[in-house]
């Protein structure tokens, strides 16, 4: 259906910017194939009107005109529907090839090479890998450095699609200190990449509440779901905000821990203090904030926790979970 409508709009556009004159509703309905379709005046006089209102929020410039003998017709002038020459700057073209090139291995790739080859052709200056002088800088002074997101995951692209879309979803989901997934239903917000991990930040719907999932354990397909979204889109969503507080990022609180040597380094790179206990072991005081227990158990054996009392409780409640599968 939304293939159909696009055939529609196209054609509609055609139609009106490859004509001299004003073209009346009659005439419209004639040409474009789709319109054949429609029994009634009215059922058609609703649908062109709807499509006409559609070309215009897309941009497009349509005049109406009315004839001597009282017909209205209606025109889209080359001219006034033309795009304005494009000129960019070194650094605006250096941002959008850097933009092009983050996106290494989702689907979106194809179209940003595409597009930056269109915008060379029209006389766009961008930086090439080949034109890096010997100091690592190309002749516009930029980094020839290129950063890369990658977005391994089967569940990025369904996602993205479905965020952009405003499609409520459907995953299983593993938990950190879960054997097996759990089902899912989600309002998806935004994606966003924060040290290396991407995370999904939406309305679950079976909890009523806002959550974070990442998207390394999301298993299975992604499904879409029928309907509207149940609650309204914030209009600044802060994934990275809500997985630091998740993760005990910017906590008053410490907590301290007892870790095996050379492991657990991400612990380590937060610690307010490390004190070696012996050979094998080392002593830490870390941010306590919440989900802290979650992230402890991903370290298995290589992790004690020594205080506070109920962040052992909680460490110990997750491991017995995960024993018991």
């Amino acid at each position: 259906m939304a293939i159909a409508k696009a055939e529609r709009l196209m054609n509609l556009a055609l139609c009106l910017m490859n004509t001299r004159r004003p073209v009346s509703k009659r005439e419209l309905r004639a040409s474009i194939e789709a319109y054949h379709e429609i029994g009634s005046d009215e059922a058609f006089n609703r649908m062109f009107e709807r499509d006409k209102d559609d070309l215009r929020e897309l941009g497009m410039v349509i005049e109406t005109v009315e004839s001597l003998d009282g017909e209205i017709g209606y025109l889209a002038r080359r001219d006034r529907n033309r795009l304005p020459e494009i000129a960019l700057d070194a650094e605006e073209a250096a941002a959008l090839s850097l933009a092009a090139k983050v996106w290494q291995q989702a689907r979106f790739a194809e179209a940003a090479s595409g597009a930056l080859q269109k915008l060379r052709a029209a006389g766009v200056p961008f930086h090439d890998e080949g034109d890096d002088d010997e100091g690592g800088r190309g002749p516009s002074g930029h980094s020839a450095l290129e950063p890369r997101i990658p977005t391994p995951e089967p569940a990025f692209e369904p996602l993205m699609v479905a965020t952009r879309e405003r499609r409520p979803v459907a995953f299983d989901y593993r938990k950190a200190n879960a054997v097996r997934p759990e089902p899912r239903q989600v309002e998806p917000w935004a994606l966003e990449c924060w040290r290396g991990h991407w995370y999904l930040a939406g309305w679950d719907r079976d909890r009523t509440a806002v959550r974070v999932f990442r998207l390394s354990r999301i298993t299975g397909r992604v499904r879409t779901r029928g309907g509207a979204f149940t609650t309204e889109v914030p209009d600044h969503v802060d994934v990275r905000a809500t997985v630091a507080s998740w993760a005990g990022e910017g906590a008053t609180a410490t907590a301290r821990i007892r870790l095996r040597r050379d492991s657990g380094y991400p612990l380590r790179a937060r610690a307010v203090e490390t004190l070696p206990v012996d050979a094998d072991w080392d002593e830490l005081e870390i941010p306590y904030g919440h989900g802290l227990d979650a992230w402890l158990v991903e370290f298995g054996p290589d992790v004690v926790v020594l205080g506070p009392d109920e962040l052992r409780a909680d460490v110990v409640d997750r491991l017995r979970a995960v024993a018991k599968g």
